[in-house]
């Protein structure tokens, strides 16, 4: 990796953030006067902690990472688009990522103005790192990967990752979201290893807490540290920061939740293989599975007029006639199985 003073944007370099009142007091008071705060409604009339240490330090103990090596956005939505603000110039430098993959990498890129580089995988999903490699140019200064991916659900050869991060000299992203349905090791304990490595996870898949929007970014804490000084002063508020501090107490529950969703992903596979209009079903390490299916508008279709929604990703590259469906619960799957069976006579008819 080449200094953070190349790679960095100079505007961003030279920036003097926003300091807020809670930036400026640390520690214990009974008045406060300072951030022209209503004096009614506790707690909520209060601006929370704009660097949630609190939430940081429980994490800290979750996944072993020093809290100076966290950053906290409204999930992995906000990490992504300040990293492209933050280390590229718009017109000027470009972002490379795996096809398909994560579409906000793209519209991310897209509204900061920078050129969004698509490098396929092969027909099998299989990354390539030589091929990713041969796509960047002296521009390239984020190579965005997703692993397991989305919408293809398989983990990306470990390999192939690392080929990447040794040979490339700006940052590599790793967009971990779905790492706790897969049976690979998290790249979170290779930061020190690989200085140029952010790695995003999430509480929106295996804990369960989509609605309430947090993401979470690691990397060096020079990294961490621009993403701080880029972001909104209070971004995460003070009802999902209290939310996540009750849900990390009970990290069993969100285990047994992982372990229920991978039961019923095998059982769904395996019925899903029965079925006639199936004709693939690729390897997943992801809480969904990717299928092709005969006609995939047709099923789609049919499926909505049945009050059951998937995803159509027909129109995503080397995804045609493929349906991404979400692993439900068994009641659920039964209730998509069922339908699934209904069109199978539909279309014998």
């Amino acid at each position: 990796m080449i200094s953070l003073d190349k790679l960095v944007r100079k505007n961003i370099l030279s920036l003097t953030p926003y300091s807020s009142a809670r930036d400026e007091f640390k520690g214990e008071a009974e008045v406060f006067l300072d951030a022209n705060e209503s004096p009614f409604n506790s707690p909520y009339n209060r601006y929370p902690d704009p660097l949630q240490l609190k939430v940081k330090e429980k994490i800290s103990v979750l996944k072993n990472i020093p809290v100076d090596q966290i950053f906290l956005g409204n999930g992995s939505d906000e990490p992504i688009d300040l990293i492209i603000r933050i280390f590229c110039e718009p017109t000027k430098d470009n972002v490379v990522a795996i096809d398909p993959t994560y579409g906000m990498y793209k519209v991310a890129a897209q509204i900061n103005n920078v050129e969004y580089i698509p490098v396929s995988l092969n027909e099998n999903f299989e990354l390539d790192a030589q091929n990713i490699l041969n796509n960047c140019n002296a521009s390239t200064k984020i190579i965005f990967l997703c692993s397991p991916n989305n919408p293809t659900a398989n983990y990306l050869d470990e390999h192939e990752i690392r080929k990447i991060l040794q040979q490339f000299e700006g940052i590599v992203v790793l967009d971990e979201a779905y790492i706790d349905f897969s049976a690979h090791k998290s790249f979170l304990h290779e930061l020190d290893t690989y200085p140029n490595l952010v790695v995003l996870q999430t509480f929106s898949k295996a804990w369960g807490l989509a609605a309430i929007r947090l993401g979470m970014a690691f990397a060096q804490k020079d990294i961490i540290h621009l993403l701080n000084k880029v972001k909104y002063p209070y971004n995460i508020n003070l009802l999902t920061q209290q939310h996540i501090l009750k849900a990390i107490e009970d990290t069993e529950k969100k285990n047994s939740w992982v372990r229920t969703i991978l039961q019923n992903r095998q059982e769904l596979i395996e019925q899903l293989q029965t079925l006639p209009l199936v004709q693939r079903i690729y390897p997943t390490d992801a809480n969904f599975v990717l299928v092709k299916v005969q006609d995939a508008n047709v099923v789609y279709q049919f499926l909505v007029e049945q009050k059951i929604i998937v995803r159509n990703r027909s129109n995503v590259h080397l995804c045609n006639n493929c349906l991404r469906i979400t692993v439900g619960t068994k009641e659920e799957n039964l209730q998509l199985l069922s339908a699934l069976k209904k069109m199978k006579i539909k279309i014998d008819s």
